[in-house]
């Protein structure tokens, strides 16, 4: 148990450190794009924009007076404004959240390295003890489970299956658009001709 924590105290500290290292490394224009992704997300930008934009509307409307609209209604030079700002803005995070996530997957991979290797120390600690076991003639119930943990695991077959699952839980395109009108058509076989159709109606 002390090993384990230990090991997992060790990775913590080797992601800290990849991470300490990775953020020493950015370039110049990603330290840039995180710093400006941060103040995005403040308030401080939000109220910036809205006391702008705000301003912008009122002068256009001609609510301020002594000042002429330069920018009326509706507004085209605000709106091409904004789809720069929303482009700008966009890249920007993205090339933040590309960074992010380098260093998350390298953080996932090394938290699944670990792992294995935590499986295989157990796997290893069990068929220990089931020697002891053996040595000292230590008759033991015999248990699927126990036999199917001395096994070990398989990791190619594991990840075929998650694939496999996760191809089968994903419907294509072509089974998205024809469902409907196939389930459209089952209802309308279904309901049959009505009492009157085809102009034949029974008379008594």
């Amino acid at each position: 148990m002390a090993d384990n924590t230990t090991l997992r105290r060790t990775t913590r500290q080797l992601i800290r450190a990849y991470e300490a290292r990775a953020l020493k490394k950015r370039p110049f224009a990603i330290r840039v794009a995180d710093y400006l992704t941060t103040y995005f997300g403040s308030l401080e930008f939000l109220f910036l924009n809205l006391i702008v934009f705000g301003t912008w509307i009122g002068v256009n409307a001609g609510l301020v007076p002594g000042v002429a609209p330069f920018d009326p209604f509706p507004f085209i030079l605000l709106t091409m404004l904004l789809s720069v700002e929303a482009i700008c803005l966009t890249i920007i995070v993205l090339m933040s959240q590309n960074r992010q996530g380098y260093v998350s997957a390298v953080r996932d991979e090394l938290d699944l390295q670990v792992n294995l290797l935590s499986e295989r120390e157990v796997t290893k600690a069990l068929r220990l003890l089931l020697a002891l076991h053996e040595h000292h003639k230590i008759k033991a119930d015999e248990d699927p489970e126990l036999e199917s943990m001395l096994r070990a695991t398989n990791i190619s077959y594991i990840q075929r299956k998650l694939e496999e699952q996760l191809h089968t839980d994903q419907p294509t395109f072509p089974k998205i658009v024809t469902k409907p009108i196939t389930k459209l058509t089952q209802a309308v076989k279904t309901l049959g001709p009505t009492k009157n159709g085809g102009g034949k109606s029974k008379t008594h």
